[in-house]
């Protein structure tokens, strides 16, 4: 792979996940700009996370019958499309159906970049391609709501958008240079070979885990906007873009979690460790201060990530078989987990307060604990 390749990939997958998470800091704002409640507005997000939990199943399909260039290329060019008519736009009602739209856009772009990835990289250094690929990933993450926080407060949220859509535009500038690979999958997500795995007790565990941390994650990040704006009305869209700051302790954490293995020479611990960080946090988010809350972020996003990155590594470390099904349930677990923490929780914040949001929150992460806790640690 060459220099152009790799900073393609980087580039448009830290766009893509801009696209997903940008709309966060803006929720907010969202609401009042089209006078839904907070449920209503959680939905900008919720469902376009949605699609990525199908992902593994729409595009195996889809694969196996075009290359990665071209579903690339497609899902870029309706991507961008989509983010730039946002601008433009003022139904709510139609805001949520493009962004329905991008989340099954987004699944395209990511397994045709990973599909590449896997094709062009040796297997010497597919591990380290897969390490700038999966940084990228979380930078995206944090600049997404950074920037259009930052923007949405200069200019106004409607330029958030029509920025990211112009930023993704050039990718299509840049695709033109990649070749083009078809992948062949010998292993599809079917129900049979689904609960073949299910029926595995170690590869249930993790799911079960990542399913609830995710859950949680996705869900503080996508109310955290409204618990800003009750503690202060004066809190701005950047303040809460910057709150997002310890989204930035994942690309540590992937790096580190090897050593932390090694450490302690086992995955259990390390991610039962990474739980008890993921508990501490929501005591501190408990308290209505918001200086706790942006040290509560780099706690939480640190436990979070730590769970994950030895989660997904753990699980193709045992994995004999059948890698490509135990993977894609992986994502679908994570995810499904993921969109449906971004709006039932919400329902307990709203008719009950932060206090009892929390406390939905704890009970899943004790769920989480006690999945960890009855796996065989694998040797």
């Amino acid at each position: 792979m060459d220099i152009r390749a790799l900073f393609f990939i980087i580039y448009t997958a830290v766009l893509t996940f801009s696209v997903l998470y940008s709309p966060q800091p803006l929720l907010p704002i969202l609401m009042k700009a089209f006078s839904v409640d907070k449920s209503s507005a959680a939905l900008v997000t919720t469902v376009t996370l949605f699609p990525l939990g199908i992902a593994p199943i729409l595009y195996g399909y889809i694969l196996e019958k075009y290359t990665a260039k071209k579903v690339l290329t497609f899902t870029l060019v309706v991507l961008t499309s989509l983010e730039l008519v946002i601008y433009f736009i003022d139904s709510f009602f139609l805001l949520i159906l493009i962004r329905l739209m991008q989340g099954f856009m987004i699944p395209g772009i990511l397994t045709s970049l990973m599909t590449y990835i896997s094709f062009t990289v040796n297997d010497a250094l597919v591990q380290k391609v897969m390490s700038y690929y999966i940084a990228a990933t979380i930078l995206g993450g944090f600049l997404g709501r950074f920037f259009s926080g930052l923007i949405s407060k200069v200019i106004g949220w409607r330029y958030s958008f029509l920025i990211l859509g112009v930023s993704l535009a050039i990718s299509l500038f840049l695709i033109k240079d990649l070749q083009d690979y078809k992948i062949q999958r010998k292993e599809k997500l079917s129900l049979k070979n689904t609960l073949s795995i299910l029926k595995i007790p170690q590869y249930l565990s993790i799911y079960i885990t990542i399913f609830c941390i995710f859950f949680v994650f996705a869900s503080m990040l996508n109310f955290l906007p409204f618990r800003l704006k009750e503690i202060s009305d004066t809190v701005s869209e950047f303040m809460i873009g910057l709150s997002y700051s310890g989204y930035i302790m994942g690309i540590i954490v992937s790096l580190t979690s090897i050593k932390l293995i090694k450490i302690f020479k086992s995955e259990k611990i390390v991610m039962f460790l990474g739980m008890l960080f993921y508990i501490f946090s929501l005591t501190i988010f408990y308290f209505r201060s918001i200086p706790m809350i942006f040290i509560a972020m780099f706690i939480f996003c640190a436990g979070m990530f730590t769970v994950h990155s030895v989660a997904s590594g753990y699980l193709n470390r045992i994995a004999k078989s059948e890698k490509g099904v135990v993977n894609g349930l992986y994502v679908s677990f994570y995810y499904t987990g993921g969109t449906l923490g971004t709006f039932l929780p919400g329902y307990i914040y709203k008719n009950y307060g932060w206090s009892y949001f929390i406390v939905t929150l704890a009970i899943m992460i004790f769920l989480a604990m006690f999945s960890i806790l009855t796996l065989k640690q694998h040797q």
